[in-house]
């Protein structure tokens, strides 16, 4: 028996991944799409809000395109984003996936961190919970794959461990 709706809502980063068979006491509704900028998963919202979903679980992985067309001001959109969610699923629980640090050597790391402790000041303010991957991804090697950008097999691996993980004591919580 399923435990509850889990909704994904991101980029490449978690649909290019079967979540549902890794978190399989669930039923994973992916609605990620690779490419996908802050400002697209904001205005595609209204359209997953017709949907017929009751999540009781909503992830956000969302910026790591931005961060790539170097567009570090979007720690609005993730506000408008969380806003929106939680009026339109109140009993659900947000999570604010933070950014992960891209092997990238352009990108500015300092803004990523920036933009997560944003993120994490929004998950304070906003009732909603912040997943802090780009620690666990900073302090271990292998998890990404040649383009600096998506996730090796080890990377998915830790990622749904620390998503089951978080899910587990957002669940214990209630």
């Amino acid at each position: 028996m399923k435990q509850g709706n889990l909704l994904f809502l991101g980029d490449s980063l978690l649909a290019d991944f079967n979540w549902q068979e890794r978190i399989p006491h669930f039923t994973v509704n992916n609605l990620s799409i690779p490419g996908e900028t802050a400002q697209g998963l904001l205005n595609r919202l209204p359209s997953i809000q017709e949907q017929d979903i009751d999540p009781h679980i909503i992830l956000i992985m969302t910026g790591t395109n931005n961060l790539l067309m170097e567009d570090y001001n979007f720690s609005r959109t993730i506000q408008q984003i969380v806003v929106f969610l939680s009026r339109c699923f109140p009993a659900a629980d947000v999570i604010i996936n933070s950014l992960v640090p891209l092997q990238i050597p352009w990108l500015n790391r300092a803004e990523i961190k920036r933009i997560n402790s944003a993120m994490e000041a929004l998950s304070l303010t906003s009732g909603c919970c912040f997943l802090d991957m780009y620690t666990k991804f900073s302090t271990r090697n292998g998890l990404f794959q040649a383009d600096g950008i998506h996730f090796t097999t080890t990377g998915y691996n830790l990622w749904a461990r620390s998503i089951l993980e978080y899910i587990a004591f957002l669940l214990e919580d209630d």
